[in-house]
């Protein structure tokens, strides 16, 4: 039973996200997908231009676009810009149905068919980014295809948006066949030249962070309790230093916005893993457990060259998460990708879901791709 803190926080998040679409004058839809593995996801529907309803809406079928958001963000991302310059809504009024994912444990997916997150907390925040790319994204979609009748879709990905789309078409290769193209904004895969100093520091010692941090049930970053932190009685050690320390930088890098939710500290665990590694691979479980699960002593790479969808990699020279030697090596091994450098040398990572010029420098390029591509 899911306690009452719990369902208000949940019924909260729910009525704002829709009240913001409506606000804006864009019908909106909630459905619920559950996972293989029990998690029940949120995904957010926009399926008319603005102002249009069921009753007078053209009832031709429309080209489907799916938007999945980044680390510790949510759907909201996608129209957080408003009318006239939020990605969603400029692809509804192109004329597309729109569709964007929320990730297990983040806005409104913070449930579970049997574990109650704020009760069996080590149990329900024991996923990496791996989960949601051959779990969270290819449920979604496959609901998504079901319920348009499409046999394709378009994919959108911010940053780990990116990430678990090269996740699951590297893993999950039969989903090169349900995507006709994709636009990743940033999307995070090699990380041999990780630009963020701080972070690249601390991932030297992930495995040390990520052990602590979970015998101290200090499983899920930016929730909505307060389990964020390590609690005042922990004593004060070597490991509590670096745990608070990477807390702070996760604080910095995010901030305040409606666009974050709450995510699992193995995400970070897993990017860590790779950024000490500068590789892209899978979660590393140590030499014996890597045996035992992959059959081999080291946890293996994901094989982005399998990847066959005629993909976009956006990136921005100022980017503090993604370098573009990493970018460009990238879309190098994969057979059908290019990549575009954003053209404003300022650029961030998170500019590319809240700068009020994204919409001159990238999303008017995104949508004239897919209305191309669509024909």
């Amino acid at each position: 039973m899911e306690n009452a803190r719990f369902l208000i926080y949940q019924v909260g998040i729910y009525y704002e996200t829709i009240k913001r679409t409506g606000q804006d004058g864009y019908y909106s839809e909630s459905h619920a997908v559950t996972t293989s593995d029990g998690y029940i996801l949120d995904l957010q529907r926009i399926p008319f231009r603005r102002f249009e309803n069921e009753e007078n809406a053209p009832k031709t079928p429309k080209p489907v676009v799916f938007l999945m958001h980044g680390l510790q963000s949510n759907s909201v991302s996608y129209i957080f810009l408003g009318p006239d310059l939020a990605l969603a809504y400029l692809l509804a009024e192109a004329g597309y149905d729109v569709w964007m994912g929320n990730a297990r444990g983040g806005l409104n997916s913070r449930r579970h068919v049997q574990l109650n997150p704020d009760v069996e907390r080590n149990a329900f925040f024991d996923y990496s980014f791996e989960d949601i790319g051959t779990k969270d994204v290819p449920e979604m979609i496959d609901y998504i295809l079901k319920v348009t009748g499409q046999p394709q879709l378009h994919y959108i990905g911010h940053s780990q948006g990116g990430t678990v789309f090269l996740v699951m078409n590297s893993i999950r290769t039969e989903y090169n066949q349900k995507i006709k193209s994709a636009h990743l904004l940033a999307g995070v895969g090699y990380m041999e030249h990780f630009p963020n100093r701080l972070l690249r520091a601390l991932a030297i010692s992930t495995n040390l962070i990520y052990s602590f941090a979970v015998t101290h049930g200090i499983v899920e970053v930016l929730g909505p309790a307060e389990t964020n932190e390590p609690s005042p009685e922990i004593a004060d050690t070597t490991e509590k230093g670096l745990l608070d320390t990477l807390l702070d930088a996760i604080t910095s890098l995010f901030g305040e916005s409606e666009m974050l939710a709450p995510a699992s500290i193995k995400q970070y665990a897993h990017f860590g893993q790779n950024i000490r590694a500068k590789t892209f691979k899978r979660w590393d479980y140590g030499p014996i457990g890597n045996m035992r699960t992959y059959g081999s002593l080291r946890a293996p790479s994901y094989d982005i060259s399998k990847i066959t969808i005629n993909t976009t990699m956006h990136y921005t020279v100022s980017d503090d998460l993604l370098d573009e030697r990493d970018v460009i090596k990238m879309s190098s091994v994969m057979p059908n990708a290019r990549n575009r450098k954003i053209a404003r040398e300022s650029f961030t990572h998170t500019d590319f879901v809240v700068a009020p010029d994204a919409k001159e420098l990238l999303y008017d390029y995104i949508i004239e791709e897919l209305n191309n591509s669509s024909k």
